[in-house]
């Protein structure tokens, strides 16, 4: 099943899904009228006028600490001002490295790191009290936030003096990346706990970044990023003073210490407006509902990673055009501008960006820092009578949505209920309806589509990054030797005293803290949370998506649904039954989803369990439901290894002849050895035509079946 890019998963640096720790907000204050000499050399008192560059970030981690560290120190010396550290999918959804689920998973999308043993090696020789840190993690956010202490506190640092960010934003997790872990409510502590162990120990520390990028990533529309975001951090804030945990006369602190994680498309006009309208509806909420006098604790402190979803595999050389575009959305108003940016690189769309790739994106974030003279000028926007209709609307719109949240009881009531998902999903299969009809136009994929051979993607076999498949073997003997090597009667006593302090209602942090100075590891800390806690399964918004495509007499849908009806009669099966799975740890299950409503809407009987499924338990429910196809989506990187595990297990149980066909981030050598393999058919995110999609699983049936080709083909 297609998935087109959604947050394309890290490379040895590379942003799926990132977090970027934010520095206080530029002043209002512009910069002194220059006259066109001094424009063009300004002078000295010009030059102390200009605003200060946004911090620089690669988001970055891959194979081991020990890579990953090394990568570090490179980017850093390319001119990077601070670390945003990507974690591997095991690591953020609680597994170690030789758990069932994390197999092939590990080191794929980020660093693993499954004890003190890994931080201490990925941070070797960097200061932490003289270095700006984020780290993009969510349900396991506590646990690394005492790993990183921990290792400060090795190297003598002040804690106080710490900076960096931790997201901890969980709701987006339930919404759009899928590396949730526990319920809300007790995932709504663990947020809160870390919030007021951070305002109290770590004050310099950004304890939350609430997350509007990932919720674009799955859909979202100008006024969804904004309204979920503000209603999280509105549910988040309501949950920490309701602690009683916050010392007196410290609330302005804590609304101070919120950061938050946005987005920017290519629509850079809309998105710069929308940035605009979070810093008003920002100042508003916190005035208003939370009584901050203070302007700066009011302040709507952001980060951005510009778009990931709109990148093309079809002449993915106009990547860097839109990049750039979406860069100046979150840059060019000084009064809405961004303090922490990071950027995707050209070739995210086709597998993993190397190194090079990386550079090229932070690059681009340099020159216009410091060859340009944009930072030279007050806001460029102030009085601008377009901007603010546009601004007034959004606003309007968002507060709006924002009311209806709260009229259902807030965040966690609409996660629950399956609102917010199904609105992002209905908006989503929106956006990709208007591409495939040609409305919404996209250079290279709808329209102007003739091109010229490009050297970047000469050879796409060395033109993205690789994971070594041996690294994950190695990543798990070294946990067995770390295990073996520890105090195992300290870490029992240390994981015993977390699950009484889980069971009760003390903060979490210091327990987490004497797990990581004990040698716990990531596995052990998460699964002593779940014994108390349990797990959670967020709604897959598939079954309250609306119709997004028509399907009247004579459009494509409707022929597709007359092969579906026809194709099901001759097979005397009433309905075609398709399974949409998501095998691994994956959490990106937008292209699957899309795939699910798509079909439903020609006719199939769709069985959609959601994400995180071994796949053991893919073919259980392939054989229950009797389906006629399996569909796989995956955009990990880890299609090498469990896709032929499918293969394997359908032809052991004698369903050999069941179609399977695989959808996601799969470069061509890959695509070929699945194909190889026995996969029926392989779809990339240049299948960006959900509904021919659809068309050629009907034919697939057709062909596993030996039934004749359909006659009249879409």
């Amino acid at each position: 099943m297609t998935d087109r890019h959604e947050a394309a998963p890290p490379s040895p640096g590379a942003p799926a899904s990132p977090s970027v720790d934010e520095a206080p907000a530029p002043s209002r204050q512009g910069a002194r009228s220059a006259s066109p000499d001094q424009a063009r050399s300004p002078s000295p008192d010009a030059a102390r006028a200009k605003d200060r560059p946004w911090l620089m970030r690669t988001y970055a981690g891959h194979s081991t600490a020990e890579a990953s560290n090394a990568l570090y120190r490179r980017n850093l010396a390319k001119g990077q001002t601070g670390l945003s550290v990507a974690f591997d999918l095991p690591t953020q959804t609680g597994y170690d490295p030789d758990h069932v689920l994390a197999r092939g998973e590990v080191g794929r999308v980020g660093v693993p790191v499954s004890h003190l043993g890994d931080m201490r090696r990925l941070l070797e020789g960097i200061p932490l009290d003289r270095t700006n840190t984020s780290m993009t993690i969510n349900a396991t956010a506590m646990w690394l936030l005492a790993l990183y202490q921990v290792v400060a506190e090795e190297q003598g640092a002040d804690l106080g003096g710490l900076r960096g960010t931790t997201q901890n934003d969980i709701v987006k997790e339930y919404l759009s990346r899928g590396t949730h872990v526990f319920p809300p409510g007790p995932s709504l502590r663990l947020t809160t706990d870390l919030i007021t162990y951070s305002v109290r120990h770590l004050p310099g520390w950004n304890p939350i970044n609430i997350c509007g990028y990932h919720l674009q990533e799955a859909g979202a529309t100008p006024v969804q990023e904004i309204a979920y975001a503000v209603s999280t951090a509105i549910t988040v804030l309501d949950a920490v003073f309701a602690s009683g945990r916050v010392p007196e006369g410290r609330e302005g602190e804590v609304v101070g210490r919120i950061s938050f994680f946005v987005n920017a498309g290519v629509r850079f006009v809309e998105e710069m407006c929308k940035m605009r309208a979070f810093s008003r509806i920002w100042d508003r909420v916190t005035r208003e509902r939370y009584g901050v006098e203070d302007p700066r604790q009011r302040r709507f402190r952001y980060g951005v990673q510009v778009n990931s979803l709109g990148l093309t595999e079809a002449q993915p050389e106009n990547n860097v055009q839109r990049i750039v575009l979406e860069m100046l959305a979150v840059t060019l108003s000084k009064d809405a501008r961004a303090r922490a940016v990071q950027l995707p690189a050209w070739n995210e769309a086709l597998g993993l960006p190397r190194p090079w790739d990386q550079q090229w994106s932070l690059r681009i974030q340099q020159v216009l820092a410091h060859e340009s003279d944009l930072l030279e000028y007050p806001d460029l926007f102030e009085g601008s009578r377009v901007v603010e209709e546009k601004v007034a609307a959004l606003t309007e719109e968002a507060c709006a949505e924002i009311g209806r949240i709260e009229e259902m009881g807030g965040v966690p009531a609409a996660v629950e209920s399956g609102y917010l998902k199904s609105r992002l999903v209905a908006a989503h299969a929106g956006r990709r309806a208007r591409i495939e009809s040609g409305e919404e136009k996209v250079v290279g994929v709808n329209c102007y589509e003739s091109t010229e051979p490009s050297p970047l993607t000469a050879d796409l076999d060395t033109a993205v990054e690789t994971v070594d498949p041996a690294t994950e073997a190695r990543v798990v003997a070294a946990l067995h030797a770390w295990r073996a090597g520890r105090d195992e009667a300290r870490a029992a006593e240390a994981l015993a005293a977390l699950k009484k302090a889980a069971a009760g209602t003390d903060n979490l942090m210091p327990a987490s803290l004497e797990c990581a100075r004990a040698g716990v590891t990531t596995g052990e800390w998460s699964w002593a949370l779940r014994d108390v806690f349990g797990e959670f399964r967020a709604p897959t918004g598939v079954g309250g998506a609306p119709v997004a495509v028509s399907a009247e007499a004579g459009s494509p849908l409707a022929a597709v649904r007359e092969r579906v009806a026809g194709t099901a009669a001759e097979l005397g099966a009433g309905r075609l039954r398709l399974l949409v799975g998501k095998p691994g740890l994956d959490g990106h299950s937008n292209g699957a989803e899309q795939i699910a409503v798509r079909a439903r809407d020609a006719g199939f009987e769709v069985v959609y369990q959601g994400i995180r499924l071994t796949p053991e338990q893919i073919v259980s429910a392939a054989l229950a439901e009797d389906v006629h196809c399996v569909g796989l989506s995956i955009l990990s990187g880890s299609h090498t290894a469990l896709v032929p595990d499918v293969l394997a297990r359908l032809r052991a149980a004698g369903a050999g002849d069941v179609p399977v066909i695989v959808g996601g981030i799969v470069p061509r050598a890959d695509a070929d050895a699945l194909r190889a393999a026995g996969v029926a058919a392989v779809f990339t995110p240049k299948d960006f035509g959900i509904t021919g999609i659809v068309g050629r699983i009907v034919d697939e049936i057709r062909k596993a079946n030996k039934l004749d080709p359909w006659e009249v083909p879409v």
